[in-house]
């Protein structure tokens, strides 16, 4: 099993248009073959940081996941949102 930890720092009044976006990422990468669980967390104590938690089945299913036509058109918008970003992807251990 695969785990990603997709944590950005939006700027200023750009984090309720990227929800936007999140929401069709989300709901299309729900549906691929080898997502277990795919979704949206905002901090609790600063509105601006928004994290996608994710797990795969393996690491091919996330490689497949990279190359979607939702991914590739999304992400980028997503990006233009953000001031930075920090991606983080784990594999299990116990």
């Amino acid at each position: 099993m695969i785990k990603v930890v997709a944590k950005g720092y939006f700027l200023e009044g750009k984090a309720e248009e990227a929800i936007k976006l999140y929401e069709e990422l989300v709901e299309k990468t729900r549906k691929e073959e080898g997502c277990i669980s795919y979704s949206l967390f905002r901090d609790i104590e600063d509105d601006s940081i928004l994290t996608m938690i994710e797990e795969w089945e393996s690491k091919d299913a996330l490689d497949k996941h990279f190359k979607t036509e939702h991914f590739t058109k999304l992400v980028p918008m997503i990006g233009k949102l953000r001031k930075s970003s920090e991606v983080n992807i784990y594999k299990l251990v116990i």
